[in-house]
């Protein structure tokens, strides 16, 4: 008879997973009085068909909305009675429902959150008024350029594919969905083994194990014996538009802009350097970007770069808000410094502060529950495997003047793509 799998990743860090494919793990921090609880589910909108477009952040909604035990209410109450919280987030690669609470607590979250997840009524009345409360929130977003414009580009660099389309889905296809497509959606995509509960904080492993299998006692989620999911591949590179420029009329005080490409997969082994060359050309106050832009000329309140990862594929680009009268100047600066560091790379001195941003960042960020929780799920979620601290910051400290300045000739030495959001018209900004 197969039994539950209990394996040690690293000190304080305890992985089950079940017979059933379903993985738990957890981190015991003993020294914080909460814990931090997560539900992750290895499917997001790029799973979605295009008639499904929508349904993982719809159902995402609706999770909330019922079970066979809870009401809606009884959900949210129940976590805010003991001062906790709970909230959900779709992405393109998967999904999580999380909580945080006290310590003492964490029974309690664990019943609701595997209750509101593995056992939803996905009521009639509920799709409706979901659907309601979803067509708002995209058109809130549209009424938030410095937010749309990142779609826009998104949409620009890999079209039809499911990457390029909006997590929300649109009015066109949330509008016909019904309830039975999102239910067959949900048993579908809801499996065991492509769930992983991730929690961090003043636990204990084997107790956390017992009251997640209590919890999935009776639900789908409590199912026959099967392997856990494997990690998304990187088995082809996806396809790219040509490089474009996109621009959408909006009556907006600010033109927001983000100029960019393709970029580095999550698997790829270069994606350290691409950090450091990241904040190097815009992370931070000392960028040269933020200095160029902000600092030496005043033109933009707002100028960052940013890289984004997929298994398959990845963006790079780079944002900037302005008064459109000087959106043609702020274009030219940043076309002028992506061409520098593609032809000339970056400095040691640059280098080194590159390092210690993104050190610092990593290792800050590791400072709450949530945060150390969000480490554990990504980690078996989308690489398989969970990379010490140690070994990320030596990853880091082993990167090149040499291996960045390649990154950025590869990225930087074609031509981009263009998003632009605010008071333009098509045509107003040629190709450079």
């Amino acid at each position: 008879m197969k039994r539950n799998e209990t394996v040690s990743l690293q000190d304080q860090v305890r992985r089950t997973t079940l017979v059933s494919g379903l993985r738990i793990i957890t981190e015991a921090i003993p020294t914080t009085r909460s814990a931090a609880l997560g539900i992750w589910v290895g499917i997001g909108s790029r799973d979605e068909s295009p008639s499904l477009h929508g349904a993982s952040h719809f159902l995402e909604h609706l999770l909330f909305k019922g079970t066979h035990k809870r009401t809606a209410l009884q959900i949210s109450a129940e976590i805010e009675a003991v001062g906790g919280e709970t909230n959900a987030f779709t992405t393109k690669e998967y999904t999580c429902y999380y909580a945080r609470v006290l310590d003492a607590d964490l029974p309690l979250a664990v019943d609701v959150l595997v209750d509101a997840v593995a056992d939803s009524l996905l009521e009639p009345a509920d799709v409706e008024t979901e659907r309601g409360v979803i067509l708002e929130e995209i058109a809130m977003h549209e009424d938030e350029p410095g937010d749309e414009v990142h779609d826009v580009f998104t949409e620009a660099v890999f079209g039809d594919h499911p990457l390029g389309r909006l997590i929300s889905g649109t009015p066109e296809s949330i509008t016909p969905m019904t309830r039975d497509q999102i239910d067959r959606f949900y048993r579908k995509h809801y499996t065991a083994p492509e769930v992983l509960i991730a929690a961090a904080g003043n636990l204990d492993h084997d107790t956390v194990v017992a009251l997640v299998q209590q919890a999935l006692a009776g639900t789908a989620l409590d199912s026959v014996a099967a392997a856990p999911a494997a990690p998304r591949p990187a088995s082809f590179p996806i396809p790219v538009r040509d490089p474009r420029t996109v621009v959408v009329n909006r009556d907006t005080e600010q033109a927001h802009m983000v100029l960019g490409g393709p970029g580095l997969g999550r698997f790829d082994e270069r994606r350290f350097a691409m950090g450091v060359l990241n904040n190097v050309l815009g992370g931070g106050m000392s960028s040269r970007l933020f200095q160029e832009i902000r600092e030496k000329r005043g033109l933009a309140y707002s100028v960052y770069s940013y890289a984004g990862q997929y298994a398959d594929a990845g963006l790079v680009g780079v944002y900037a808000g302005c008064a459109p009268g000087k959106a043609p100047e702020v274009l030219d600066l940043i076309r002028a410094e992506l061409a520098r560091v593609a032809a000339s790379g970056i400095t040691e001195e640059e280098l080194s502060r590159g390092k210690g941003m993104v050190k610092g960042s990593y290792v800050l960020g590791l400072e709450d529950t949530g945060s150390r929780m969000s480490r554990l799920a990504k980690s078996e979620l989308l690489h398989g495997h969970l990379m010490s601290v140690d070994d990320l910051l030596g990853r880091v400290d082993a990167v090149t003047v040499a291996e960045v300045g390649a990154i950025a000739a590869d990225l930087f030495s074609v031509d981009l793509s263009l998003a632009v959001v605010g008071p333009f018209d098509e045509g107003a900004f040629p190709p450079g």
